[in-house]
């Protein structure tokens, strides 16, 4: 009934030309959520770091597994389905191999990193600890300046690791910081709790009381390949450095054959060199003095 009044209400007002006006300015509200999910042939690493970014970041979802690993525009729709407009995608190649995607969905951009370093929270055993749900400050090293492509890096990680204070699942506090730092062309990703520096251990040069004590978890990412759209398009920027792990397991492979390879071919020319040598015969030998 209160639903209709106001209905009722609202069309008597707009016929006899009552128009309310707002000074209200509009306010800015960011609604950022994430999707998470992985393919299939995750080992229980890759599993256990999907499950600590989704304590991380609580304004995520996670989705169940998706069976293709070639038809990616179908997490656009999952992530319509969930009301997301972020995902971040854990795609696994050869059950060892493990691809992190992080794009803006439907439009993107999107971008594909090689993930490699990996320690998880329980694997790590670090001191430090932080409470469920709460918000975090994103530390980025001054590199992200330095290029267009890593402030299109820095603005996309800020959009996805960056936790809104209208989610539902927050909790009022700030207890813990996100580092990312460029490495040999590498994004170095840590987690880090603020905690009281123990009085003992302060000293008069210190300005403040606060200290950073690693949580976990901690693991590299090499960028491969960013692209204009949300899991395809065209490509905008593509790592020259970049080798595939494949092409790596192959060169060791063949590393290691050349090396077996050479050491039989040794053993062969020293066992052809002692049928070929002729030794001179001894005259104290047993044949010469009892003969």
């Amino acid at each position: 009934m209160a639903t209709v009044y106001k209905q009722q209400k609202s069309k008597k007002d707009k016929a006899d030309g009552v128009v309310e006006k707002s000074d209200a300015k509009a306010i800015f509200k960011n609604k950022q959520r994430v999707l998470l999910l992985c393919s299939r042939g995750v080992n229980y690493r890759h599993r256990h770091l999907l499950s600590d970014l989704e304590n991380l970041l609580p304004h995520a979802k996670k989705d169940a597994k998706l069976d293709s690993k070639s038809k990616l525009h179908i997490i656009n729709e999952l992530a319509d389905l969930n009301n997301c407009n972020n995902s971040i995608f854990f795609e696994v190649r050869k059950r060892q191999d493990l691809y992190m995607w992080l794009s803006k969905t439907p439009n993107g951009p999107s971008m594909k990193f090689h993930i490699q370093n990996i320690h998880t929270m329980e694997e790590l055993k670090m001191t430090g600890n932080c409470l469920k749900g709460s918000r975090h400050i994103l530390s980025f090293d001054k590199n992200f300046e330095t290029s267009p492509y890593w402030i299109l890096v820095k603005e996309l990680f800020t959009q996805i690791f960056g936790v809104p204070k209208t989610s539902r699942r927050i909790k009022p506090f700030i207890d813990h910081v996100i580092s990312f730092s460029i490495v040999d062309n590498r994004i170095w990703f840590r987690n880090y709790q603020i905690t009281e520096k123990p009085v003992e251990h302060r000293t008069i040069a210190d300005t403040t009381d606060l200290q950073l004590v690693e949580i976990g978890p901690r693991f590299v990412m090499n960028p491969i390949r960013t692209f204009d759209g949300s899991f395809g398009g065209q490509t905008v920027f593509e790592n020259p450095e970049f080798v595939s792990p494949n092409v790596v397991r192959s060169n060791t492979r063949n590393a290691k054959a050349e090396r077996y390879r050479s050491r039989m071919d040794a053993i062969a020319k020293k066992d052809e060199k002692l049928k070929e040598a002729v030794l001179p015969e001894d005259p104290l030998s047993e044949k010469n003095v009892f003969s």
